[in-house]
């Protein structure tokens, strides 16, 4: 069992930064891929970033690759997204979630391949 709690999400000017992360419990986090999600005001949710175990692959949906970075410290069992040049259109509830992967370099991107998700943070970019 896998628990994820997101923290970091606030209200930031468009053009402005913020950060948000998700600590995980349990002792074999490095096991797991997570991924970023975030489900904007009246729509579906949406794939955003995605890490392996290793933290060696990053993969990134196309509207965020180059303004948002995902990292992770499997040492503290947290991910971080550092979100960049923000947008009004970024505004979301951001979820974490983490699957347990087959290899350290693998990777999900659809939310159906994720076991655990965290309840969520809210980001809101001011135009």
């Amino acid at each position: 069992q896998v628990q994820l709690v997101e923290s970091g999400g606030g209200l930031v000017e468009a053009g402005g930064s913020l950060s948000v992360s998700c600590a995980a419990s349990g002792r074999t986090f490095s096991q797991y891929a997570v991924g970023w999600f975030r489900q904007p005001p009246g729509k579906e949710r949406e794939f955003v970033a995605a890490i392996s175990g290793s933290g060696r692959r990053v993969y990134y949906e196309d509207s965020v690759q180059g303004r948002f970075t995902f990292s992770r410290d499997n040492a503290k069992n947290t991910v971080f997204l550092q979100m960049n040049s923000l947008k009004p259109e970024d505004t979301a509830v951001y979820f974490c979630a983490a699957g347990a992967a087959p290899y350290s370099t693998y990777v999900y991107t659809r939310a159906r391949e994720y076991t655990y998700w965290g309840q969520g943070t809210q980001v809101t970019v001011s135009s």
